[in-house]
């Protein structure tokens, strides 16, 4: 009991931490070292390898959009199999509670996105936190708490991969500044702990 509670507090605690950096960022503390980092990994057209470019693209698609949510599906069933309908309930609702979330903190801190370099994915909302990197850390970190012992060594695994490929395509893509990420990451995490509690639950 004492460590299904942890997570919940754990997951308190990731929330105040994505208010408290996006008031910093709201107050400009975070603006030298996000436009060091745009600077140094952004790619631009024409001095950039294009294969390279559309690879970033297209990992950026499968984090967003449509694509985002038939993977939630798929996987949802897939934990379903795995140990059950509440754990394929906790997934689904996690990362739907977390999608909510971001829209509503994109709303409330209204930060306007890179001008480092043009866009190279379309973007039609607010900036902080990134819906993507949120995505990327509820459904694979949650996926990994779930997945059956003997599959967590690669569930972790992939978990960290599309976490950092994500965050790292939308920075070189030029549509997010790294704290973006940074909060999206800490609140896709928070309800990915947050639905792990639930999931272990006894009804």
């Amino acid at each position: 009991m004492m460590g299904r509670d942890k997570h919940l507090l754990a997951a308190t605690l990731l929330i105040v931490a994505v208010i408290l950096l996006g008031l910093a960022v709201s107050a400009g503390w975070t603006v030298a070292a996000d436009h060091r980092i745009s600077n140094a990994l952004a790619l631009r057209v024409g001095q950039s390898d294009p294969a390279f470019i559309s690879f970033m693209q297209g990992a950026s698609w499968i984090g967003g959009g449509t694509p985002r949510w038939i993977i939630v599906i798929l996987l949802s069933a897939l934990v379903w199999r795995w140990c059950g309908r509440r754990c394929a309930v906790a997934l689904a609702g996690a990362s739907l509670l977390s999608n909510l979330a971001s829209s509503a903190l994109k709303f409330a801190f209204d930060r306007a996105r890179p001008d480092i370099i043009a866009h190279l994915d379309h973007v039609n909302s607010a900036s902080y936190p990134s819906g993507h990197a949120t995505s990327a850390a509820v459904v694979y970190l949650l996926l990994a708490w779930l997945a059956p012992p003997r599959w967590r060594p690669f569930a972790w695994m992939l978990a960290a991969a599309m976490i950092l490929l994500n965050a790292f395509s939308r920075i070189m893509l030029g549509v997010h500044w790294a704290s973006d990420i940074a909060g999206g990451t800490m609140l896709g995490a928070a309800f990915a702990l947050a639905g792990a509690w639930w999931a272990s639950r006894r009804v």
